[in-house]
């Protein structure tokens, strides 16, 4: 993979040689990230972070590491504090956005929609999150804290035995992980979990589906089983009747009772896949999955 100038927008664009480039860049870097050494390899340059959906972490993470690299971050969350809310395509708000942009990280709902932006980007792109797609850079997060933990051990990641349990259906960031494992020799993938279509899987020694963590399993990564929590308001008059938000707003202080805060699922809260027949002579085995309960 040539870096320099080059978008980051699913892991099927690296080999292996490229993933370990990037461990040892980071290996290079921990001082840096740690405060332990100061660098301005970046100033002047500034990120364009582009989040159209809720984030924090991932968020935080990519303007904390363009500040620390002496690098400024200007910030654009939710639709509604975009152009987008007034109807603009994401080519055109592409293209005036990677102007005033060196680099630009982005988070999506639509599966799909950070490829769609960075066709018309004048900068690199990198995709922090595209619906249930993908999510390569916290994927690379995750091997390399897995990375890290082995080298402690005098073992790398060829031979991994490593389960996954959650919605895996839905959850973006183990569909990439799978791929970069399939980048190694012979690891042992077990999705605990409703089946899900992976593609090709590479070099994988095998992916299996089970009940439960199998004996052996050496990392277990638990994932999230649906979206966020959304909250809705309700409102109520002195008397306890319940009330629309205008009608509150009308009331005078006086006559005014409780507004409650309650928990509901998500916008996009995902169901469950459904489990499906594999292909004849598939490399994947399913036993009958577990079904969760959210």
């Amino acid at each position: 993979m040539e870096f320099a100038g080059s978008h980051v927008l699913s892991v099927g664009q690296f080999e292996r040689p490229d993933v370990e480039a990037v461990f040892a860049v980071a290996d290079r870097m921990e001082p840096y990230a740690r405060r332990r050494r100061v660098t301005r390899v970046l100033e002047g340059a500034i990120l364009g972070s582009m989040f159209f959906e809720p984030s924090t972490r991932t968020r935080v993470s990519f303007g904390s590491a363009f500040n620390l690299l002496g690098g400024e971050v200007r910030e654009t969350t939710g639709f509604e504090n975009s152009a987008i809310a007034k109807g603009e395509s994401l080519y055109d708000t592409a293209r005036v956005l990677s102007g005033y942009s060196d680099v630009i990280a982005m988070r999506h709902p639509d599966e799909g929609s950070v490829a769609e932006f960075a066709s018309a980007s004048r900068v690199p792109v990198i995709n922090g999150g595209d619906g249930s797609n993908e999510h390569p850079t916290q994927a690379l997060l995750d091997l390399y804290t897995i990375r890290s933990e082995l080298v402690a051990q005098n073992r790398g990641i060829d031979g991994l035995r490593i389960a996954m349990v959650g919605d895996l259906r839905f959850g973006r960031t183990v569909h990439s992980l799978c791929r970069l494992l399939g980048l190694f020799s012979k690891v042992r993938v077990t999705l605990v979990s409703p089946l899900i279509r992976l593609g090709g899987s590479r070099n994988l020694l095998s992916i299996e589906w089970d009940a439960d963590t199998p004996p052996g399993t050496e990392v277990l990564i638990q994932t999230r089983t649906g979206d966020e929590l959304g909250e809705v308001l309700r409102y109520y008059h002195k008397d306890g009747a319940e009330v629309t938000e205008v009608q509150y707003g009308r009331l005078l202080s006086i006559f005014k009772g409780e507004v409650v805060a309650e928990q509901v699922p998500g916008v996009d809260w995902s169901d469950w896949s459904e489990p499906y027949s594999d292909p004849e002579g598939s490399a994947v085995l399913s036993p009958s999955p577990r079904e969760f309960l959210i």
